[in-house]
């Protein structure tokens, strides 16, 4: 496995205007992305775990490129082979797709995919499962109608869905929501990328099928040693999945880690009220219950404090109100926490 990490995302922003009228000059932007820095190494998976709207897709976009970044860069080492096929823009290594256009973002493409959560939205009604399974390669150019068709067989086969036969020419609204979703990652898989971003690929489903989805994704993984941006709001799942944990906070990282090391030791406030909230199957357990104050503050130009601090049961006045954001600082062995009081 290489030493280097497959992608370096180093102060990335994504703000969006909030429109105040037709001849006025925005003044006020939703902060969805607001700063983040974090590494993912080859075969590895982060988990980006986060209470809805604290900009966990936005995140996941942004690193496929679906969305264009404000500010920051956002960096893949995909090999010599592909960085010399991407004109400008590579330096040591790595090439900047925050910066990339045409026909360059087009093959960056190549090497990235992305895993919808929802299995039917994600896909277009009217065509059939080897339509939609194929579409990657279509656009990219890659094969001849046959081979297309023997590599979707091929996929199928491998998410699970045999005989693949019976699925290639049916349409999405015939299969069940575990059989779609096999489908995404059959469609997600069909160009061998090497960085795939999971956007809650299991939040819709049954609770019966969620667990073979979780392992074939695992076993998908090791086989064609892929990375992940497994994006969750479900910490057991984050645990299942990853080998790293980002907590997010609107917009913000607020602490990082190893999985097993953040969810023994949590150090930053919110990612102890998070975990005090899953619950135990255990009722003579008790477990000490974080209290946090309030609601989540709007994300519309927020104060450059602490973003927590309004709900933060261990803010300290004079200090966490006037200081700037805390910036992410390793505790040590590679436990990273945005916090003054920690």
């Amino acid at each position: 496995m290489s030493s280097q990490p497959l992608v370096k995302v180093e102060n990335l922003q994504k703000w969006f205007p909030v429109s105040k009228g037709l001849f006025k000059k925005t003044r006020d932007f939703i902060h969805a992305v607001d700063g983040l820095s974090f590494e993912i190494m080859p075969g590895q998976s982060l988990g980006l775990v986060g209470e809805s709207g604290c900009g966990k897709t936005t995140t996941g976009k942004l690193l496929v490129r679906l969305l264009d970044p404000t500010g920051g860069d956002i960096k893949f080492h995909l090999g010599e082979d592909v960085t010399s096929a991407i004109e400008g823009q590579v330096q040591d290594g790595y090439v900047n797709v925050s910066q990339l256009h045409g026909r360059a973002l087009k093959h960056f493409r190549r090497h990235v995919q992305m895993i919808f959560q929802d299995p039917y939205e994600s896909m277009n009604p009217r065509l059939t499962i080897y339509d939609i399974v194929a579409e990657p390669m279509a656009v990219q150019g890659m094969g001849t109608v046959a081979e297309r068709e023997e590599r979707v067989a091929d996929l199928l086969a491998l998410v699970g869905l045999t005989p693949p036969e019976s699925f290639l020419f049916r349409y999405p609204h015939e299969l069940s929501g575990g059989q779609r979703q096999r489908v995404a990652i059959a469609r997600a898989l069909i160009i061998n990328p090497s960085f795939v971003v999971a956007d809650e690929p299991t939040s819709m489903l049954d609770v019966s099928v969620r667990t073979g989805v979780m392992q074939l994704m695992q076993d998908l993984a090791a086989q064609f040693n892929i990375s992940y941006l497994y994006i969750t709001h479900d910490l057991a799942v984050a645990r299942y999945m990853c080998d790293h944990i980002a907590v997010m906070y609107l917009g913000k990282i607020v602490e990082m880690a190893e999985t097993e090391e953040l969810l023994r030791n949590p150090l930053h406030p919110y990612t102890k009220a998070l975990l005090s909230a899953v619950p135990i199957p255990d009722p003579t357990y008790k477990r000490e219950v974080i209290e946090i104050r309030g609601s989540v503050t709007t994300p519309i130009n927020p104060p450059s404090r602490c973003r927590f601090y309004d709900r933060c049961p261990i803010a300290k006045q004079g200090l966490c109100d006037v200081q700037d954001h805390p910036p992410l600082e390793d505790k040590g062995g590679g436990h990273y926490v945005a916090c003054y009081m920690v």
